[in-house]
């Protein structure tokens, strides 16, 4: 017999990045069979690119987008959106709260606390957030705190890598003792067709956050060392926004390689990649980067940093070609060596990483593990 469709409340701050592009395709594929879905989010971040996603979804979510503000540190604004929560929360009424991300985490999991005999369920998918925030400060360590707090209100953890649950087991000092486990983030068939580099104008390409956590002033001084030192000027399109983007523009003036640098606002990935020939990714911390899932999937030639999870895309097989992060001579002696490379090889060993993400990272596959989770906390839940 076929299981009941379930209510399914996805609880998040921004919408934005990586943790957004997850929300979005699990909560896709779960109305897809057939369940009810609904989302809970900030109002003030995401832009127009938020405001046409949630507009085309809003179609499909039977449990509808509710958006109010959220400030991203601790302030005031979070007693208003917590009472908007559990508002929303009573009158759904869903079987399972999923919470993503630290400041999700917190609207999920804290009414949770004072409910234990609740008849719904929290999973927690935390997406890198507070354990990856600045490691070893004040700031830290109380996040760390709150999330010691909250373990015993969270029925499922669903790690989106290996590498996030070993940050979780060292941050905190063991494993979760409630049910957990690792799902890993997955892209669709349709990604894995290759990019067309036929029009490509860029010899690099950066795509993510303009913020110091993504390296990009590295990258910056890369360049300003290639020219300096080896005489070379490759054109490069940095797509993306964030809190650094003046900062950064004003450093590729300061480092004499302005002329070489385009900015865009975010856009369609595979608009991006087929712009320029070879993907730099200088990141100092990551989780499991979908920009790198899917540059990989469209076998695009990358340049990336051995940080996160992104060794785990890579696989044991390729993992070699990574490199260190917060190294302007290592970036800029990589940058090199790939721009030398005959194109056929470039693409042949983009081919061979594609085909590595094509095994282990399938949306199909991301989608039906977390609703498995979903059912075992239920099961445990109601026992």
């Amino acid at each position: 017999m076929n299981a009941p469709p379930l209510k399914i409340l996805h609880v998040f701050r921004a919408p934005l990045g990586g943790l957004f592009r997850h929300v979005l395709d699990v909560a896709r594929g779960q109305a897809e069979r057939g369940h009810d879905v609904g989302i809970f989010c900030d109002a003030t971040t995401g832009g127009a690119r938020a405001n046409d996603v949630f507009q085309e979804l809003s179609r499909t979510l039977t449990l509808g987008i509710t958006r109010v503000p959220m400030s991203r540190y601790p302030s005031l604004t979070d007693l208003k959106a917590q009472y908007e929560a559990i508002s929303l929360r009573k009158r759904l009424e869903p079987d399972v709260v999923h919470c993503h991300g630290s400041k999700g985490g917190v609207y999920g999991r804290v009414p949770a606390l004072f409910a234990p005999r609740r008849r719904y369920v929290t999973a927690y998918t935390p997406h890198g957030g507070s354990f990856n925030y600045k490691p070893g400060s004040r700031e830290h360590r109380i996040y760390m705190g709150v999330e010691r707090l909250l373990e015993p209100a969270t029925d499922m953890f669903l790690f989106e890598s290996r590498f996030i649950a070993g940050r979780f087991e060292a941050c905190i000092g063991h494993m979760p003792r409630t049910d957990h486990r690792v799902v890993l983030n997955g892209i669709s068939e349709a990604e894995f067709e290759p990019v067309d580099h036929a029009d490509a104008s860029f010899d690099l390409l950066y795509l993510g956050e303009l913020r110091a956590a993504k390296g990009v002033d590295t990258l910056i001084q890369a360049l300003a060392l290639l020219r300096k030192r080896d005489d070379l000027a490759p054109r490069i399109l940095i797509v993306g926004s964030g809190p650094d983007e003046a900062l950064l523009r004003g450093m590729t003036v300061s480092q004499g390689v302005a002329d070489q640098c385009v900015f865009e606002p975010p856009g369609p990935i595979r608009r991006a990649l087929a712009q320029a020939r070879i993907m730099v990714i200088p990141s100092r911390a990551e989780s499991l980067p979908y920009v790198i899932l899917e540059a990989a999937a469209a076998a695009q030639p990358l340049i990336a940093t051995d940080v996160g999870g992104i060794g785990e895309i890579y696989g044991p097989q390729h993992r070699h070609r990574l490199i260190p992060a917060d190294d302007v001579g290592v970036l800029a002696d990589a940058i090199r060596a790939m721009l030398a490379r005959p194109e056929a090889e470039r693409q042949r060993e983009a081919a061979d990483l594609a085909d590595n993400v094509r095994q282990h990272f399938r949306l199909d596959t991301m989608i039906d593990g977390v609703l498995s989770a979903y059912r075992d906390a239920l099961q445990a839940r109601r026992r």
